[in-house]
């Protein structure tokens, strides 16, 4: 009987081992703890470009389902590397979740209002490719990316994506009730129970605070009329991924654009690496956890586009969960994308999604935009705020936000000069600050002349 129990202990992994398989029972709600703190990031930035887009309802629905399911195969391809060497893996074997980002959001709008979903898609393989590029260099060139310029860039990427929820919270500019009364109170009242969440609670109702906002504020919209479900009618109840389903289209300054995003955030993926590890390992990633994630980044982003699904990252909420519970085996955050996976053949569950007002989106996701920027404001002042930092910050986010809104400025260049610098500020904000760290001279440098 000993006996019998002791081997029954030793298959069984405790929650807070990197490896192993722990009691379904203790897995299973550890994980839809995760999957509840990412979903509405993970299916909003689809939302929002199949919007922009002007996409038919039932390419919505796939562009969603594209979205879970990508960020499903592309969080188990980082968690179980099939290559794994002593010193080489394909994959980080870090406890991480993949989502769609929005850090792409503000360059995928200007693409998709200027081209289509497909130029995105192919904008995005070079993008992977670039990243690879990275992984396999990241130790030469992570020199060139300090916390000064990640910041610069992660700040602006917050604050171009103000304009869009402040948007949506006035119902959307395609909407006929667009500034209605009706569509602010909803949009407030949806902030006001995500707020309220996040500063009066704990445990899951803080982590699950923009799901049940967002619950809340489609609830308060229905009353008012704002919610059709039309569209459920007509939805299946399981769909596979449509491969190429988008096409793919390869315009050059499209891929500039979202080319440059890749290469910024393969090395802030080191910073999701680095917090995954320290917060709860207490040790610092090893070289070929890095490289193996950055790697497995660029491939799942490549594969990622022939389904639809839009660019993915690390998501920094499930690193916080990871980093506050130590939680860390694989199989719990597997167990979440597994639950994704599932969602993403639901084209019911996906069409369900495309009915939630832009009113309710909102008031739901301009905390997280904030949050963006303030992430952003973090790393910025990792470094000390001198001269030299405050005019590289200062200089890269005021043209990449200034010239964004006076395009006119622009007028007289060819379109393609517009498309990479004119609609998005993020690619001039981060050459910016890129050749402004390169160039100005550090202040050790100006003591000793």
């Amino acid at each position: 009987m000993k006996s019998s129990v002791s081997t029954s202990s030793k298959k069984q992994a405790s929650v807070f081992d990197l490896n192993g398989v722990p009691s379904f029972t203790k897995a299973l709600p550890l994980a839809l703890q995760h999957v509840v703190a990412m979903i509405v990031g993970c299916v909003t930035p689809a939302i929002i470009i199949a919007g922009v887009a002007n996409l038919s309802e039932q390419d919505r629905v796939i562009l969603i389902q594209a979205a879970l399911f990508v960020s499903a195969f592309s969080t188990l391809l980082q968690l179980f590397p099939f290559i794994r060497l002593k010193q080489f893996q394909l994959g980080s074997a870090l406890p991480v979740i993949m989502g769609i980002s929005f850090a792409y959001v503000p360059s995928m709008q200007a693409i998709a209002e200027r081209f289509d979903i497909g130029t995105i898609l192919g904008a995005q393989i070079i993008g992977g490719i670039i990243a690879i590029l990275v992984g396999i260099t990241v130790r030469k060139i992570r020199v060139l990316f300090p916390p000064i310029i990640t910041g610069t860039v992660v700040f602006t990427i917050g604050l171009s994506l103000y304009p869009t929820a402040i948007n949506y919270m006035a119902g959307g500019t395609s909407s006929p009730s667009y500034g209605s009364w009706q569509n602010w109170l909803v949009a407030f009242f949806t902030l006001a129970v995500v707020t309220g969440l996040n500063h009066f609670t704990k445990g899951f109702f803080k982590l699950a605070s923009i799901l049940i906002g967002i619950i809340a504020g489609y609830i308060m919209a229905a009353l008012f009329g704002l919610v059709d479900l039309s569209q459920l009618q007509t939805a299946g109840y399981f769909q596979l991924p449509r491969p190429f389903h988008f096409s793919i289209h390869f315009e050059p300054s499209a891929c500039i654009a979202i080319g440059t995003l890749f290469a910024i955030n393969s090395i802030q993926a080191i910073g999701d690496f680095s917090a995954t590890t320290v917060g709860s390992m207490n040790r610092e990633p090893e070289n070929r956890e890095l490289q193996g994630g950055i790697l497995m980044y660029g491939i799942t982003n490549i594969l990622g586009s022939v389904f639809g699904g839009l660019p993915t990252a690390t998501y920094s909420q499930n690193v916080g969960i990871v980093t506050t519970t130590k939680v860390i085996n694989r199989f719990v955050l597997g167990l979440a994308a597994v639950i994704l996976m599932i969602a993403g053949f639901v084209p019911k569950f996906s069409a369900l999604l495309t009915t939630i007002p832009q009113c309710v989106l909102g008031g739901a996701t301009i905390s997280v935009f904030a949050s963006i920027a303030m992430t952003g404001i973090k790393l910025i002042m990792r470094q000390k705020m001198n001269f030299r930092n405050t005019a590289i910050v200062g200089l890269s986010v005021a043209l990449g936000m200034g010239i964004t809104q006076a395009p006119q400025s622009l007028a007289t260049f060819p379109e393609w000069v517009t498309m990479i610098f004119g609609k998005s500020p993020v690619v001039l904000a981060t050459i910016t600050a890129i050749l402004l760290n390169v160039i100005l001279p550090k202040e050790e440098d100006i003591g000793n002349k």
